[in-house]
């Protein structure tokens, strides 16, 4: 009998075990991203919920552009319940990253010396075409789903989903955006 409670036990913690590990891992980014080539607009396919969307109903997209001192303009675009919502920001590369790992604010730019208005923006998964990108931040708290079209393949999704459950992010709390 105390053997059967000691299997059970260990069956139960497992799971608990294994997401403990994949935590204590750093979120692993893309090699590299070409800022030209991923520049333009993406549609918000799902999130994990966060505050700064919390008006967000449908219609999520969110717009890129390259500069020439190597930081992007960030347009994101929303309906919200009285209408719509549109954010301008700033994004700039992590040094080192090959361009994978960015930071977005859009809080005023006389803001930007203070390092909290700075936001965690990594790429970890992006197809060869760039078409469909995964986005989350090391805390794991933050993730986002975004595609060059407003709606992706059930077999699309599903792969997004479960590469980033191998890193570790909880997907239980995606939400899919309404376009």
């Amino acid at each position: 009998m105390k053997i059967s409670i000691a299997k059970a036990a260990v069956a139960m913690l497992m799971p608990l075990v294994l997401m403990a590990a994949a935590g204590a891992q750093e979120v692993k980014t893309v090699p590299s991203v070409d800022l030209k080539r991923y520049a333009g607009k993406w549609y918000e396919i799902a999130k994990i919920p966060n505050g700064f969307q919390k008006k967000c109903v449908s219609g999520t997209i969110a717009e890129y552009r390259a500069r020439s001192d190597g930081d992007i303009d960030v347009t994101s675009r929303c309906k919200t319940a009285d209408g719509k919502d549109e954010e301008q920001g700033l994004a700039r590369v992590v040094g080192g990253s090959s361009n994978a790992k960015l930071q977005v604010s859009f809080m005023p730019s006389w803001l930007s010396w203070l390092p909290w208005v700075w936001s965690d923006y990594w790429v970890t998964e992006l197809d060869a075409q760039y078409t469909l990108v995964t986005v989350g931040s090391p805390s794991r708290e933050s993730l986002w789903i975004l595609s060059r079209m407003p709606a992706i393949s059930d077999e699309q999704y599903e792969n997004a989903v479960n590469n980033a459950t191998k890193q570790g992010f909880d997907t239980a709390r995606l939400v899919k955006t309404r376009q």
